[in-house]
């Protein structure tokens, strides 16, 4: 860690959680958190989905809730970044706290509950942004939907024109019900529309924008086995692989670690990663995996690509490493690549798969 980082973390934490993460993001937006650009590496370009990525690393929904600052981001090293999750109407989420950082573990709780200003003012933003900006869009629904599946086929409509990609996040385990979304005949019912939807706005602007589905890491056997199959049934391009988990299993820090809510960070890394490799046994090597879940150095970045991924993302880690984080890992991809001799990061994709696919959930 920096010391720009360490001292900076130092001042964060300070604060309580949420105060912390909104004194972040208006950090960026006056610009006094410094760009670490990375040197431009085409070993490290990856083109997922039709979309030509600059690096394989992103940031994961979460952060930037209601889009604020998604070019700031981008200005840290990130090849990519997602804004959301957004609902069609504004909501205040739960009630607070609902941040709790488990330092001794490097890990966060939260149970925000999707709490986001709604369609409207994030689209205000992200037309302000560059054309060129690869900034995705992670879609949900209000907590109080009458017609939840209607919620993701808004988002779609609503943000066609400024998303690069869209993320149907159906795997918050703080919106209660809304996992129910990856049951199979839910699941079947939520992509026929939102890909209809899709289909639709295509034909209108002429401009094909992937679908990604965000899972949990909370899932048997059985479910992957469902998700897999109604995934290749439609034509998704890709999941995300995985949201954050209701286990505690491993946890040091007692203080918090009682709250209710999704476990990130280190700790979610190997259950993560398993599910990951176990959906890309599933989907074969055609279907874009991101894999998310305590990315938190070059090294977890690669594991993540080994068992699979195409692309990664993280958010959580960069709580405890600092804003230089997505540009150390990024400059560290580029040191694997010259350490295994490779012409492309993704000459790694897959090839420890069956390591990590063959533990148990």
């Amino acid at each position: 860690m920096s010391f720009l980082s360490s001292l900076g973390r130092k001042g964060l934490f300070l604060f309580d959680p949420e105060t912390a993460h909104g004194l972040s993001i208006a950090a960026l937006k006056a610009g006094v958190v410094p760009a670490c650009p990375v040197k431009a590496d085409p070993r490290l370009a990856q083109t997922v989905a039709g979309i030509a990525f600059p690096n394989p690393l992103g940031m994961a929904a979460g952060y930037d809730k209601n889009a604020e600052v998604p070019e700031a981001l981008l200005r840290l090293g990130f090849g990519f970044t997602e804004v959301g999750t957004v609902t069609p109407r504004p909501q205040a989420g739960n009630p607070k706290p609902r941040i709790f950082r488990l330092i001794e573990d490097d890990a966060v709780i939260n149970r925000l509950g999707f709490n986001n200003e709604g369609h409207a003012a994030a689209l205000v933003r992200l037309g302000a942004c560059r054309r060129d900006a690869l900034i995705g869009v992670n879609i949900g629904a209000n907590k109080d939907s009458e017609d939840r599946i209607a919620d993701y086929v808004a988002g779609i409509r609503t943000f066609y024109d400024v998303a690069r990609y869209f993320t149907a996040n159906i795997s918050s385990p703080n919106t209660p019900g809304l996992r129910d979304l990856q049951a199979k005949e839910s699941l079947h019912a939520l992509l026929s529309a939102v890909l209809a939807a899709r289909a639709e706005e295509e034909t209108r602007s002429g401009r094909p924008v992937p679908v990604f589905l965000k899972i949990a890491p909370d899932l048997t056997e059985e479910g992957l086995d469902d998700i897999a199959e109604v995934a290749l049934a439609h034509p998704l391009d890709g999941l995300i692989v995985s949201n954050t988990t209701l286990s505690r299993k491993g946890l040091r820090d007692t203080r918090h670690a009682g709250e209710a809510g999704g476990l990130s960070g280190k700790p979610l890394f190997e259950k993560s990663t398993v599910v990951l490799a176990k959906m890309r046994r599933r989907v074969g090597g055609s279907l874009p995996i991101i894999g998310v879940g305590g990315v938190s150095s070059a090294e977890t970045a690669a594991e993540k690509i080994r068992a699979g991924a195409n692309l990664v993302q993280l958010y959580s880690c960069m709580v405890y490493a600092g804003p230089t984080l997505p540009g150390e890992i990024v400059n560290g991809l580029s040191r694997i690549c010259d350490r295994e001799q490779i012409a492309s990061i993704s000459a790694l994709c897959g090839t420890r798969t069956a390591h990590w696919a063959d533990r148990p959930l």
